[in-house]
């Protein structure tokens, strides 16, 4: 059966993957896919990857599953960092890193070339898309932002697939092999109150958001937004 817009999709290894809109997916960290989940995926229709991650970040671990090239055969990998760490205002996109939506506003305000140019290799993708970082959360949010609210969605569907996004991670926090430098698993009661938080910060950001204004002053074309808006809103699958 077709998964609907958000609901999670069964591409074994991966971390916190869902359907966005259309044929555009998201996820975390590329490298937890199995060769069987590169292949559901491809099953699915994707043909284009774009990682948003920074160059330093683009790399196997020891706990990730035998990487085999073969799987990844007919999928292109897009290399579309959104950021860039170095800049002096970086640090109020968050500390240590983008990880709230009360940083998306200042995010958007300092990297609106580096956003767009991810944003347009959605647009021009060949097949079906996974747009990820490395959590699928916060960077990835973003773009999921930016999609959703073109494709026309209300900010209750923005806050549904960041909440959905907030869960998964968390739950991968729970059964991950190696705990992470700075996040941890929280409990339903903790993590409600972090999810009110989220929820709070992506409503104010949303209410006076024009994502149609903001992709146009970035350089995308009326033809590269209307090709976004169909793939949004056309079926999943191959």
């Amino acid at each position: 059966m077709e998964p609907t817009p958000g609901d999670p999709v069964a591409w074994d290894g991966a971390i916190n993957a869902r359907r966005l809109a259309g044929d555009v997916y998201r996820m975390g960290r590329s490298e937890r896919l199995t060769a069987a989940g590169w292949r559901a995926a491809a099953a699915a229709g994707v043909r284009t990857v774009v990682d948003l991650r920074n160059a330093d970040e683009r790399r196997r671990r020891p706990t990730d599953p035998v990487d085999e090239p073969s799987a990844r055969t007919g999928i292109t990998v897009l290399h579309r960092p959104t950021e860039d760490p170095s800049h002096p205002e970086f640090p109020l996109v968050g500390t240590p890193y983008l990880n709230h939506p009360r940083g998306y506003r200042d995010y958007l305000r300092l990297f609106p070339d580096l956003v767009a140019e991810a944003v347009r290799a959605v647009a021009t993708a060949e097949g079906g898309v996974v747009v990820h970082c490395s959590a699928g959360r916060d960077r990835t949010g973003v773009l999921a932002l930016l999609l959703l609210r073109l494709a026309g969605a209300d900010a209750a569907r923005v806050v549904a697939q960041d909440e959905a996004a907030a869960r998964g991670i968390n739950e991968w926090h729970r059964v991950s092999p190696v705990p992470h430098p700075v996040e941890r698993h929280h409990g339903e009661d903790e993590l409600a109150r972090l999810l009110a938080g989220r929820r709070a910060a992506l409503l104010e950001l949303a209410a006076g958001f024009d994502a149609v204004a903001y992709l146009r002053a970035a350089g995308l074309t009326d033809r590269e937004l209307s090709a976004l808006r169909r793939r949004l809103s056309g079926p999943a699958g191959p």
